[in-house]
């Protein structure tokens, strides 16, 4: 049974540990910032920022926190549409980057429906969490969630921490929060992050119903093994070349924020 994240948005006091801990920890670099009239900085995941906390005021009057990094989707659309198989499964449910396969096509970054991978403009190289993979298959914790100092975070097998969600959701809803909710039991087959959450995912910038376009398909047939075709290098190349090619374009009309 794989592991997964829970975070217990409730919990969570927006100390920001789990987003310094995670530069830390993989050595990512920081930039330049500023104030763009919100507290969520930077706004978006980026190529050398994996891990950062949303800051979203109601309309109660009420502030809403939410750590968020890579979903590790069970049905990652990041793994089905790469073409080179930049993206792989480890052992313990996160989904892998491998930065040397990666030829900066942008296909993992328009397919995903959280918008975490994105593509560096200064390497053309995608980045995203990794699950701490290197920290957890020596039995330690994801750096994010051993950072944590109120206990938002925490990291164990999948029907674990579902049930802990479960009870949590049911004691926040007798705290009056009557529309506490589970998001990640379900979605996208199932995710590597499970949130307990008082108010509707939107409420958290996050998707309603998440989901990948169906053209994805067309990537899948892609990889497919061609057999013994003596065509598949010259195909490959092609197919390599002209992605290559997308991803510089995108990159030159994409401004990238820093922090």
């Amino acid at each position: 049974m794989s592991n997964v994240v829970l975070v217990d948005t409730q919990k969570c006091m927006a100390c920001r540990g789990c987003q310094v801990a995670c530069k830390d920890w993989n050595r990512l670099p920081a930039g330049v910032t500023k104030f763009r009239g919100t507290y969520t900085n930077p706004p978006t995941l980026q190529a050398h920022t994996w891990n950062h906390l949303v800051f979203s005021e109601t309309d109660k009057g009420r502030w809403l926190f939410a750590s968020l990094s890579c979903m590790h989707c069970n049905d990652a659309a990041c793994i089905n549409v790469c073409p080179m198989g930049a993206l792989q499964r480890t052992k313990a449910g996160t989904v892998w980057p491998d930065t040397d396969k990666c030829i900066g096509c942008s296909l993992c970054a328009q397919y995903c429906p959280f918008q975490v991978p994105q593509v560096s403009k200064a390497t053309n190289k995608m980045g995203k969490c990794t699950g701490c993979a290197e920290r957890v298959s020596q039995g330690l914790k994801p750096a994010c969630v051993a950072t944590c100092p109120n206990g938002a975070l925490l990291y164990g097998q999948r029907g674990a921490m579902l049930k802990l969600a479960r009870e949590r959701v049911e004691a926040l809803r007798r705290q009056g929060f009557y529309e506490a909710n589970i998001y990640g039991e379900f979605e996208m087959n199932g995710l590597g992050r499970i949130y307990v959450l008082t108010e509707m995912p939107a409420a958290y910038g996050l998707p309603e119903a998440p989901g990948y376009n169906a053209t994805a398909w067309v990537w899948q047939l892609a990889r497919r093994p061609l057999g013994t075709l003596t065509a598949i290098g010259l195909f490959s190349g092609l197919v390599a070349g002209f992605l290559r090619w997308r991803g510089e374009r995108m990159q030159q009309r994409k401004g990238e924020y820093t922090l």
